[in-house]
């Protein structure tokens, strides 16, 4: 198994919404490849509520059976879709992915 997990801090601004809103859009948009993409085993996007500079402003925590199945999801059209939208807002992005 493979946990996938990517944190991302984002603009005060982009796309002509706030912050707030650009990352409810981006939940929204990943939590609902759940059940479409069939490669997810489980998918979760928290919203920090920590206020630090070091911080991010939200995470993404999801399993895969396998480094192939997460390469499948990665190269969905679904899943670049949302990851595109989300790449226009932010600042900084960070990733881990281990084997468990």
């Amino acid at each position: 198994m493979i946990k996938h997990i990517v944190m991302w801090k984002f603009k005060d601004e982009a796309e002509g919404k706030s912050k707030d809103e650009n990352i409810q859009i981006i939940k929204k948009d990943l939590e609902n490849l759940v059940g479409v993409i069939p490669e997810i085993r489980e998918l979760e996007v928290g919203i920090n509520k920590t206020v630090a500079d070091t911080a991010f402003d939200a995470v993404l925590v999801s399993t895969f059976d396998s480094m192939e199945d997460l390469k499948a999801y990665r190269e969905d059209p679904r899943h670049k879709k949302a990851a595109a939208y989300n790449k226009l807002c932010r600042l900084d992005r960070v990733v881990v992915d281990y084997e468990f």
